[in-house]
């Protein structure tokens, strides 16, 4: 795909995914989907202002990953090849979905109730993203589960799986 993929239609985004290039790949869909995820906590954020008082700082916290997380798409698509150089942004990305998982989980528990569900599925997908992002960083490093960076990101996704199961838990 040639171009800036946050520019790209959607439809022109999946063939992409789905078509015979190597790039764009799980990296770039697990930006994606971490971005996506942000979007969404920003907006139960912004309906749950008279719900908690921390909703407008979850706002500019939910905008700071969006705008740091969503380049990471094209940026990961464009250094398939040099996959140690990718794999900072796929730590970065692991970090980011574990910490909005966490983010989207305190809005379930204390943001409006009308949109707990929107917030609940903010954490899935950023849990998600910090899991492709995780499994993204062994593979391309040939890695052992031994590896201080593996370790790293594997405890990033538990930290986001709890903050996702939080989040379902108090959703119901």
């Amino acid at each position: 795909m040639a171009g800036d993929l946050l520019d790209a239609p959607v439809g022109e985004l999946l063939e992409s995914l789905a078509g015979e290039n190597p790039s764009p790949g799980g990296g770039s869909a697990a930006a994606i989907v971490v971005a996506m995820a942000a979007g969404l906590v920003a907006k139960v954020a912004r309906a749950s202002h008279s719900y908690w008082d921390e909703a407008g700082g979850v706002i500019g916290q939910a905008e700071s990953f969006r705008a740091r997380v969503a380049p990471l798409a094209q940026a990961d698509a464009e250094a398939y090849d040099e996959a140690l150089s990718a794999l900072r942004g796929r730590e970065e990305l692991a970090e980011a979905g574990c910490d909005l998982a966490c983010l989207a989980a305190l809005l379930v528990e204390n943001g409006n109730p009308e949109v707990r569900a929107d917030a609940a599925a903010a954490a899935i997908l950023a849990e998600s993203g910090a899991r492709v992002a995780a499994q993204l960083v062994g593979t391309n490093l040939g890695a052992t589960a031994d590896d201080p960076r593996v370790r790293h990101v594997e405890s990033l996704v538990e930290i986001a799986a709890d903050a996702s199961e939080r989040a379902l838990a108090a959703a119901r």
